[in-house]
């Protein structure tokens, strides 16, 4: 496995993120603890969750499994970076209180406390803000996060979600107060999906954060659907059915399979290679539902992209260009 530093910090990380948000929904407690203790073997040290994960009736769910895994012993919780999020709501439908929700001092203390009895640890490595509370200024926000980290109940703070300016923003008000501020941003990155790097990238990479980027796949986008229905007579689903109806899309994809295929590549594992060439990205989130799966983003992590095939990735999914240059009409 291959390591980076995450961001500005001391923290070593394995390239590739280990998403949990399919725990509980997707994948049940045993089939879940078996990917999390075969990317441990693997190598992935970098786990990533969020409180509302299990969703609907079964928000914190997600972060339980996490919980009766680290609880087996074996040094799993000492081998592992975690991160989890706030923001969302956490109560059941129809029982909505006020400040229960997001950024507010109240909120996250609460959530915080909550998080560490369902995940069964006395801290939070990285403890990222799920959206941006535009009700809540950043000075508030801070001064909870201070008391966290002097209680040792999180050692970072990280963004998900962030426009570029509320990253600036965030970090300025954070180095008034003498603190480190924002070490990560988890932001919707991929081939399909570029236009993180007119200002988000570029503010992360300013002011030091790591770039962990969401749904790589793009909803399964950029996993070989044309290629699946083909041999298999597997339709897409959910967001990439909806792609894939839209003429446009559909020639793009195809011809981006049509680029791999002609090089001998995997549709799922070149799009998460091609993220770890990326400037500024630590490494892409990946949310296997079995052991297969996790295996087959395991192996992007080695495979190098020479540069026609870079070249005819940009030919395909043309990006913003950069920026300032990027904005000009």
């Amino acid at each position: 496995m291959k390591y980076t530093q995450l961001g500005r910090t001391g923290l070593k990380v394995s390239r590739l993120v280990l998403g949990t948000m399919n725990f509980g929904p997707q994948t049940n407690e045993a089939d879940s603890h078996a990917i999390m203790d075969a990317a441990l073997d693997a190598g992935l040290n970098f786990y990533d969750t969020a409180n509302v994960y299990g969703w609907g009736e079964n928000k914190g769910r997600t972060e339980e499994i996490i919980g009766t895994w680290f609880a087996q012993g074996g040094g799993r919780r000492d081998k592992v970076v975690l991160a989890t999020k706030v923001y969302g709501s956490m109560s059941r439908e129809g029982d909505t209180w006020p400040n229960e929700d997001r950024l507010s001092a109240l909120n996250i203390r609460r959530a915080v406390e909550a998080s560490l009895k369902r995940l069964r640890t006395d801290h939070i490595d990285l403890y990222q803000f799920h959206h941006v509370d535009r009700r809540t200024p950043f000075e508030e926000i801070w001064q909870a996060v201070d008391v966290l980290i002097q209680q040792g109940k999180i050692l970072y703070a990280g963004s998900s979600n962030f426009p570029g300016y509320k990253i600036a923003q965030a970090n300025e008000k954070a180095a008034r107060r003498g603190m480190v501020g924002l070490v990560s941003e988890q932001c919707l990155y991929n081939l399909s999906e570029r236009r993180a790097e007119m200002e988000v990238i570029p503010a992360a990479q300013e002011y030091g954060l790591g770039v962990i980027p969401w749904s790589p796949l793009h909803g399964g986008l950029l996993g070989g659907v044309i290629k699946k229905e083909v041999q298999g007579g597997r339709r897409a689903s959910g967001r990439s059915a909806d792609a894939l109806a839209v003429t446009s899309v559909r020639a793009q994809i195809q011809a981006y399979e049509d680029l791999l295929d002609k090089h001998g590549l995997e549709p799922g594992e070149t799009a998460l290679a091609w993220l770890l060439t990326r400037p500024g990205v630590t490494g892409p989130i990946v949310g296997p539902r079995t052991v297969e799966q996790l295996e087959s983003a395991l192996r992007a992590v080695e495979l190098e992209l020479g540069e026609e095939v870079l070249a005819g990735l940009d030919e395909v999914f043309p990006g913003p260009g950069p920026s300032p240059e990027a904005f000009a009409w």
